[in-house]
């Protein structure tokens, strides 16, 4: 089935450019990984490190700690807190102002056991990400907007449905205009998060009560 509009609709707030509007709530510093087998309270252990069992909040909560953390720390060290929502059989874990779990050695820690997919979009970066692991190994990743650009263990392993979204999973050179991620191409990365998952990440997602904790060093 290929992606329509329709489909893509829903996340295009996620890719918004400042200068249309885009940014808020997340901003345009952000992550959200996804996690099949793992409950909340296991997602925020992971984060801590066991040091914090995590908080029951809503986003503004999630966002206050963010910005207190930001500003002790000038801003070098992501969000240095998670909100976590259970969804189904997936838990959604929404870092603001954070590109933790996009890291490889982060990736293969928080996802020990289970299967894990995160995108990152940072906008004051050269590229944005998304990962694809399932028990420690990242099975494929690429940059946004640049899906042919992809390896890990299996990268042609989503082919199919990067096709069908409109992703171009087999050019040999990057399209024009790929140097950093547009609107469409963050919308076709959560619309792949949405078919994989089954969970799409909407903005009533963050309207549910969040399991907020620390993000240790990892």
């Amino acid at each position: 089935m290929t992606a329509t509009i329709d489909e893509l609709a829903p996340f295009r707030w996620l890719g918004l450019p400042e200068s249309d509007g885009g940014g808020p709530p997340l901003g345009v510093i952000f992550s959200v990984a996804y996690f099949r087998g793992l409950g909340a309270a296991e997602v925020a252990r992971r984060f801590s490190r066991g040091t914090d069992p995590g908080t029951v909040m809503g986003f503004d909560g999630l966002i206050e700690r963010v910005w207190e953390f930001v500003e002790e720390t000038e801003g070098g060290y992501g969000g240095g807190h998670v909100g976590i929502v259970e969804a189904g059989e997936w838990c959604v874990a929404v870092e603001p102002h954070g590109w933790l779990t996009i890291l490889s050695d982060v990736v293969a820690e928080l996802s020990r056991g289970c299967e894990m997919l995160s995108i990152n979009r940072h906008d004051h970066a050269s590229v944005s990400d998304l990962v694809y692991a399932i028990d420690g190994e990242i099975v494929t990743t690429f940059p946004v907007g640049r899906p042919h650009d992809r390896h890990g263990a299996d990268p042609d392993l989503l082919n199919d449905l990067l096709a069908e979204l409109g992703m171009y999973p087999d050019l040999l050179d990057d399209p024009p205009g790929t140097a950093t991620p547009d609107p469409a191409a963050l919308s076709q990365a959560f619309a792949l998060a949405a078919r994989i998952t089954g969970v799409p990440f909407t903005r009533d997602l963050l309207d549910h009560p969040m399991l907020v904790a620390r993000i240790a060093d990892l």
